[in-house]
């Protein structure tokens, strides 16, 4: 979709191609495109294909150059995205900037919130007339929103972690995988942000006045900002990935605790049914008596056996148990005898000075 925007009365209106008037510098927001519509922009504007290539590739660094060919000037930024209906709804795209004549032309292959508050005159003392200003608002923009996303992203991970304490299941585990994708991808986009930032400082390319230059500081802090949240982000989660990886190891260990007990308890009455085989008599089978009692006997001593194992395991458990609380217990005694001569060093103290 390409609109075409020119500024009255200090706001952006949309207009038609026909209404445009020629003086007036036009905003060409180019999003979502198709290939006809690249076609077009390559044809009306005269933009090199292969810049508009890389303009499109969405793991295009950022960049400012000037394309002596073609007589106009390339800015690429990285800027945030948010779709939910992806399964690492936080992304990045880059945004190419060209800007050549009376055209400041802006092409991104999706849509995202940073042009639609342009759009929506969200971006307040916007000049269309300075074109390197225009630029330098973009960017202030996408680091607004790189903070607001990866404030989203800690609470959702936060949400997912609280998930995590009652139940572990995939789904969660792959949530936060997707988030660390996200920061990720919003770590690299801010450093290359960084780098173009402070060659937009050193080359000429992007002809800044004082004004400029002050918000071009601005914008750096800001990214710099947004890069330690997203370092800190990134190693709040790798930490936490590794405390719940340590927590289902344990659970696992407590799980096959418990059936290995189970599975003890279990061989012993399998042990005494096998010994009386086929080669082995029954008790009292040699025809006296019911014909019965020694079925019920080789039962009965199963039973008992079993009873035996599980009164065995739940003894040492009790004792483990007993063996824990008695060492809380020493160290709570420790804690009140010293807790006891400090109050008696406090008296002796205040005694003294009395």
């Amino acid at each position: 979709m390409i609109t075409f925007w020119q500024q009255e009365n200090g706001k952006l209106v949309q207009k038609d191609e026909e209404e445009l008037n020629k003086e007036e510098k036009t905003w060409v927001d180019a999003r979502s495109v198709t290939r006809d519509e690249i076609k077009l922009l390559e044809e009306k504007f005269n933009i090199d294909p292969e810049n508009m290539l890389d303009i499109l590739d969405p793991d295009e660094l950022s960049r400012v150059e000037k394309n002596e060919d073609y007589n106009y000037n390339l800015t690429i930024i990285k800027l945030p995205v948010f779709n939910p209906s992806d399964d690492v709804s936080y992304f990045t795209a880059p945004l190419g900037i060209i800007t050549t004549g009376q055209f400041f032309i802006t092409i991104c292959w999706t849509n995202c919130e940073v042009l639609k508050d342009f759009a929506a005159n969200r971006i307040k003392d916007l000049s269309l007339n300075d074109f390197p200003a225009f630029t330098i608002r973009f960017m202030a923009r996408a680091d607004l929103m790189f903070l607001r996303y990866l404030k989203e992203l800690n609470r959702r991970a936060t949400t997912i972690q609280q998930e995590m304490l009652r139940s572990v299941q995939n789904r969660e585990l792959i949530q936060l995988l997707n988030i660390q994708k996200s920061l990720v991808y919003f770590t690299t986009s801010l450093k290359t942000n960084q780098m173009l930032l402070e060659k937009m400082r050193k080359t000429k390319i992007l002809k800044l006045d004082e004004e400029d230059q002050d918000w071009l500081d601005d914008v750096e802090i800001d990214n710099r900002q947004a890069m330690e949240m997203a370092d800190t982000y990134t190693n709040i989660m790798s930490t936490m990935n590794d405390s719940f990886a340590t927590v289902l190891s344990n659970n696992l260990n407590i799980v096959m605790k418990t059936m290995t007990a189970w599975n003890l308890v279990l061989m012993l009455p399998t042990l005494v049914t096998s010994f009386f085989g086929s080669n082995v008599p029954l008790p009292w089978g040699d025809g006296t008596g019911f014909k019965w009692t020694g079925a019920i006997a080789v039962f009965g001593i199963s039973v008992l056996t079993s009873i035996w194992g599980w009164f065995f395991f739940m003894k040492r458990r009790i004792n483990s148990f007993e063996e824990k609380a008695r060492k809380v217990s020493m160290k709570q005694r420790r804690a009140n005898r010293k807790q006891r001569r400090i109050i008696k060093k406090q008296d002796r103290l205040a005694e003294k000075n009395r």
